[in-house]
């Protein structure tokens, strides 16, 4: 899975794209690693667990939040920093954040790094930045959590073919390129939602 993503486009631009409110949030564009903090779409009640009232639902909005979630308990991962993705959907430690669609969230982006298999003449290691050609700013599919630090950490799906052959066992689940799809899951059931979980169309990627 990629340990980098870019967004190229400011919190205004990203507002405007997933009709959410921007407020103060002072992204500028730019890429975001691992214990960075990043422009997320949340719909729900930050720090607040729990279903969302009967009958509300509140208004999409950007929320900076760190790629990272604190592992569960005294564990702790080798690089330092939290758990950035979601293989297993049906895990303990998520599968009760991602029925309550108060936890999930939209993370944009606008292309996502990916190690390639071959080597450039300097013994570095080839990577691809890979984005999509129907939708340059485009919607990931994430999850936030209650705890010390406001973090999210990204769903994935098996890869495509594009992803296959750059030697990826997984990749980000990208949304499909309209406002359905993203309305679905910020405030959808979960069997519904989780059926965005597949991955993207290998035709509508770039790689460069």
């Amino acid at each position: 899975m990629t340990a980098l993503y870019r967004i190229d486009s400011t919190s205004a631009d990203i507002a405007r794209a997933f009709n959410a409110r921007a407020g103060a949030d002072p992204w500028a564009g730019g890429q975001i690693a691992p214990g960075g903090f990043a422009p997320v779409v949340t719909a729900g009640r930050d720090f607040i667990a729990g279903p969302r009232p009967a009958g509300k639902q509140l208004t999409a909005r950007i929320v900076p939040r760190v790629w990272g979630v604190p592992p569960p308990g005294p564990a702790s991962t080798e690089a330092g920093y939290g758990v950035l993705t979601v293989r297993n959907a049906d895990s303990p430690f998520w599968i009760g954040n991602l029925r309550n669609a108060e936890f999930r969230c939209l993370v944009p982006a606008t292309a996502f790094l990916v190690p390639g298999k071959g080597r450039d003449r300097d013994g570095r290691r080839l990577r691809h930045w890979v984005g999509c050609a129907d939708q340059p700013l485009f919607a990931l599919a994430g999850v936030w959590k209650d705890s010390e630090v406001p973090s999210f950490a990204l769903l994935t799906c098996p890869p495509n073919d594009v992803l296959q052959m750059a030697g990826r066992d997984a990749m980000p689940t990208i949304l499909p390129a309209n406002p359905e799809a993203r309305d679905l899951w910020l405030h959808g059931d979960w069997p519904r939602a989780r059926q965005l979980i597949r991955p993207y169309s290998a035709a509508m990627m770039t790689v460069r």
